[in-house]
């Protein structure tokens, strides 16, 4: 989908995504080390909040302007502060490096993947953190329904490679519609 695209969706309800931030996301982000944070195709900021409210100096990226807004609004009613880019993520480039770079749930498909996940290896400080959590290919229930904008635990890691992977997964997670199926790969610049 497009920016077009996500922006009617984001207007079309108060949220489209719960408040709480993604329990691959609080679960291996807990207790780290604030720094400075991205969150890569961030939404309406779910996550990009939480990780302010734990301390992180936070950017959200997204293209859709709707989504972000929303995004600064969750930000004010949490009272913390967050930086927000109208940007293709995939053209998007920091102007420092950074302690993390969150991508949760960012639907591109295989190939911008790869090469996404390259350029963010570059963009961390020694000892900066990426952490992924996506729709695993092989996942039947919910998420997007192009196969080709899912991730697969193999390409994830490689496309990572140079970096220590401290975890790489296929995670289930419960949902009404039943156990969906995730990539998480949480990987460290040393």
């Amino acid at each position: 989908m497009d920016a077009e695209g996500w922006d009617e969706r984001y207007a079309d309800s108060e949220l489209v995504w719960s408040g709480e931030p993604n329990v691959f996301v609080a679960a291996h982000l807990t207790g780290r080390t604030p720094g400075a944070a991205l969150d890569l195709g961030a939404g309406e900021g779910r996550n990009a909040v939480w990780l302010a409210l734990q301390g992180w100096d936070v950017t959200a990226v997204d293209f859709s302007a709707v989504g972000l807004e929303k995004a600064r609004r969750m930000a004010f009613d949490a009272e913390v502060e967050l930086a927000t880019v109208v940007s293709d993520v995939e053209t998007y480039t920091p102007v420092t490096q950074v302690d993390l770079v969150l991508l949760s749930y960012l639907q591109i498909p295989d190939e911008h993947q790869r090469r996404l996940l390259r350029r963010v290896r570059e963009w961390l400080q020694p000892g900066g953190i990426v952490l992924v959590v996506a729709h695993d290919k092989s996942n039947t229930v919910g998420g997007p329904p192009d196969p080709g904008v899912c991730y697969t635990l193999d390409q994830t890691v490689q496309a990572l490679e140079g970096l220590r992977v401290e975890v790489a997964e296929v995670a289930q997670r419960q949902t009404p519609a039943g156990v969906a199926l995730d990539t998480v790969v949480l990987a460290v610049r040393d």
